[in-house]
């Protein structure tokens, strides 16, 4: 397998100067992002698959372990504050569950029935997505989940830095980023974490700007949970509406810190009931939102 091979670049690691070694693996990492974007038309399948099921009520499970199942964790816990959804939404499960983020168990990672088991306990629908991470393409757990929801007609995507590979071979998607040998034979967790980490960014920020979770490049569906995001969502505002951050930062009040809410009650002079009716009609889309609110401001001019 690719990842076990040895690096013909850097042998003799050992006795290299603390400078050299930094050097040799920002010389590698270099390459992740060229690896990525090999990758980028089988993720933009992957996004346009995975929106249209959470479109419809779906969610994004992610399933890994070691490196990988951390990477899904952190993925999927940063996407409630950035973008506003609930929890349950995007859901990581990774081998060994929460006590294996912050300590290794590594032996939970061949357990290829513990997978499928903890997989199916979400109680999958049909709408769901499953991605499996798993730097090896190897790895028992995942390979067991990723089969359970295959049997189960659920869209099932894999990522792996080898190819050919067990998980690539038994998913509707492969997402394949072949970094090639590690600096340090076998430690996944450099130039497999990193291209999984920038694939792990690209589909979960593309399948929720395609929900309509984004508006130009604002994340309007922040969610206001301290002193840096009311500042970040006062500038959001005031730059959409437009307005000042004075006068941004009292629409945010006014609309219990919904950042889209006090936008369209900026924007259109509506009350924040008003505004959150519109939003949820045009659900949670806040350019769908602006052309339904033109449309009505129009058609009263025009009366």
């Amino acid at each position: 397998m690719l990842t076990e091979d040895r690096n013909p670049q850097s042998q003799a690691l050992d006795t290299s100067s603390s400078e050299e070694i930094c050097r040799l693996m920002n010389a590698e990492d270099a390459g992740v992002a060229k690896v990525v974007e090999a990758a980028i038309p089988a993720i933009a399948q992957a996004v346009d698959r995975v929106a249209q099921g959470m479109q419809a009520g779906g969610r994004l499970i992610y399933v890994g372990a070691g490196t990988s199942g951390r990477l899904a964790v952190l993925d999927a816990a940063e996407c409630i504050p950035t973008f506003g959804i609930e929890p349950g939404i995007v859901i990581a499960i990774m081998a060994g569950g929460a006590d294996a983020f912050i300590r290794p168990l590594e032996n939970a990672e061949d357990d290829a029935r513990a997978g499928a088991n903890e997989l199916l306990a979400l109680n999958l629908t049909e709408h769901d997505s499953v991605v499996g991470l798993a730097a090896s393409g190897t790895t028992p757990y995942v390979l067991g989940a990723v089969d359970a929801a295959r049997e189960r007609g659920i869209l099932t995507i894999g990522v792996a830095c080898n190819a050919p590979s067990a998980l690539l071979e038994r998913v509707d998607i492969a997402i394949p980023l072949l970094v090639g040998p590690e600096i340090l034979t076998g430690s996944t967790r450099l130039k497999a974490g990193t291209a999984q980490k920038m694939m792990l960014n690209m589909l979960s920020t593309a399948v929720m700007i395609r929900l309509g979770r984004a508006y130009d490049n604002w994340m309007v569906a922040l969610r206001v949970t301290n002193q840096k995001l009311l500042d970040r969502g006062r500038r959001i505002v005031a730059d959409i509406v437009p307005t000042d951050l004075a006068a941004a930062g009292m629409l945010l009040e006014s609309a219990d810190k919904d950042v889209r809410t006090a936008i369209l009650m900026g924007r259109f002079s509506l009350s924040a009931g008003e505004a959150a009716v519109l939003l949820a009609q045009a659900h949670g889309n806040l350019r769908a939102a602006f052309s339904a609110a033109s449309a009505s401001f129009t058609g009263t001019q025009e009366n």
